[in-house]
């Protein structure tokens, strides 16, 4: 049995309007937006990365980088602030 397609944008006859609730655009918008960790990457930066496990590695590899260089950093003025301080 082939479905017929239906050009009309009036509801079928087993439909009432007041089935539906007024409908509102983008209700939930605000919600899902701010529980969705869904990120868009630049068209440039989504060339450099076939799949998000490419994005995952190179994210944890910075990450990893930023931190070395944090504790680098940190330490070596902690240990300029000792070496200063023990001057007479």
């Amino acid at each position: 049995m082939k479905k017929v397609k239906s050009t009309s944008d009036e509801l079928r006859a087993e439909y009432k309007p007041s089935d539906f609730k007024k409908l509102e655009r983008g209700k939930y918008y605000e919600r899902i937006r701010a529980s969705s960790n869904v990120v868009v990457l630049d068209p440039e930066v989504a060339a450099v990365f076939p799949n998000s496990t490419a994005v995952n590695k190179a994210l944890h590899s910075l990450a990893e980088v930023a931190e070395s260089v944090s504790r680098l950093t940190s330490g070596s003025a902690r240990t300029a602030r000792a070496q200063r301080s023990r001057r007479p």
